[in-house]
């Protein structure tokens, strides 16, 4: 097999792939409104507006006070039409326009406004599915967040296509904070986690788990996090969210390495990023073996490490290009580097989507830059006489997209 050969093999076997994205803020069409969709909210994406930032002198405040629409106009005016959109979030909006078949030369915001209009919501989760070549995704799922927890009280009819996670970060960034709330849901505990804390919070996490059928708990954690002190966030981590995620057969999934709002003015698009200490992951994965752990670090200079280290504890599974490094070069360094030392044993990307569109673009783009690295990898092969079929070469995508997930979540 050539490489051209080759090369059309791995883009078809990509193109019908189903892809299983294990990390989402996406949520079906009965979630009272907490799916975001549409032109006006892709335009408004804090990626989008950090960026926006680079060129106004709007005032943080100011624009924020704006109306949604308003805002769009500005991103689109700012980004698109008043310079070229070359960074990979304004790329990616030319990408939704372009494959829900819209006429991208038009430049014409009104014109792709009218095109929702006529649109379901159900319908667009359908479509946008469908061209993303999305299976199943898995929703970041908050029993902090009143209106998400009002949603599962009440009930929900779902949709099988959304699969749960438990997302955890308060209990573990300001447990005081997090106890009032607890406590509001009828649970004793103190915001000093005295007394039978430790014991409600697992009947809590538990509760949830149970409640939402969670694939795994999660939360996102600061460059700083370690577990060896005796804080409150080691605490609750050791005594309540292991061994509940233990019991429950579930991982724990840690996204490490965001520095929350170092500019608190531009809101959700104020957070950056830190290089952290691989040791805690190290650690937890040798002091805690029969709990599962799927890691993602922010920064790229842990990549490196946080490879070597999956080497070495096989309860330890590598996931995605997260955030910051959700750009086509990084990706497809991280993604070479981490067939060249971990082979297939890792997830390599999930979208992070806000807004239901995302998953196109993300997919899209994901999907053309795995694709050139495992090109090089199997040419590799080939050039010692190993060749790879075309059904050895689905078989590897499947483990890679859908498989390692569903092996290590146990579903």
């Amino acid at each position: 097999m050539n490489r051209v050969e080759l090369k059309a093999i791995i883009d078809e076997q990509l193109a019908n792939l189903e892809i299983v994205d294990v990390h989402t803020h996406l949520f079906p069409a009965d979630f009272d409104g907490l799916l975001l969709w549409g032109i006006d909210e892709i335009l408004t994406y804090h990626y989008l507006i950090a960026e926006f930032f680079r060129y106004s002198s709007l005032d943080y405040r100011e624009f924020f006070r704006l109306p949604k629409a308003r805002q769009a106009e500005l991103v689109w005016q700012t980004l698109f039409l008043d310079r070229s959109p070359v960074s990979e979030a304004q790329r990616g909006v030319l990408t939704i326009l372009n494959r829900l078949g819209l006429d991208v030369k038009s430049r014409s915001l009104e014109a792709y406004r009218e095109y929702y209009r006529g649109l379901t919501l159900q319908g667009q989760i359908d479509q946008v599915f469908k061209l993303a070549g999305v299976k199943e995704i898995v929703m970041t799922n908050d029993p902090f967040d009143p209106q998400e927890r009002a949603v599962w009280k009440r009930g929900t009819a779902g949709d099988p296509r959304f699969k749960s996670s438990l997302r955890i970060d308060p209990l573990l960034m300001n447990f005081p904070a997090a106890a009032e709330v607890l406590q509001g849901e009828g649970y004793n505990v103190t915001g000093d986690f005295g007394g039978n804390s430790a014991a409600e919070v697992r009947r809590f996490l538990t509760d949830w788990v149970e409640k939402i059928d969670a694939l795994y708990m999660a939360a996102s954690l600061p460059p700083t996090f370690t577990v060896d002190d005796n804080s409150l966030r080691s605490r609750v981590l050791k005594e309540c969210i292991l061994p509940v995620c233990r019991e429950q057969g579930i991982p724990f999934a840690m996204m490490i390495g965001v520095k929350k709002l170092v500019n608190p003015g531009l809101e959700l698009a104020g957070d950056s990023v830190g290089k952290a200490e691989i040791g805690v992951v190290e650690q937890l994965c040798s002091e805690y073996p029969e709990n599962k752990f799927l890691v993602t670090m922010l920064s790229r200079e842990n990549q490196h490490e946080l490879a070597i280290t999956a080497r070495k504890y096989r309860n330890l599974l590598v996931f995605g290009c997260w955030w910051f490094l959700n750009n086509p070069s990084l990706v497809e360094e991280i993604t070479a580097l981490r067939v060249e030392t971990l082979g297939l044993s890792f997830i390599p990307q999930h979208s992070d989507a806000r807004v239901l569109e995302h998953l196109i673009y993300k997919w899209d783009h994901s999907r053309e830059i795995i694709g050139r690295v495992l090109l090089e990898k199997y040419a590799d092969l080939g050039a010692t006489g190993w060749q790879v079929s075309a059904a050895e070469i689905e078989r590897d995508l499947k483990q890679l997209f859908q498989g390692n997930f569903r092996a290590f979540v146990g579903r």
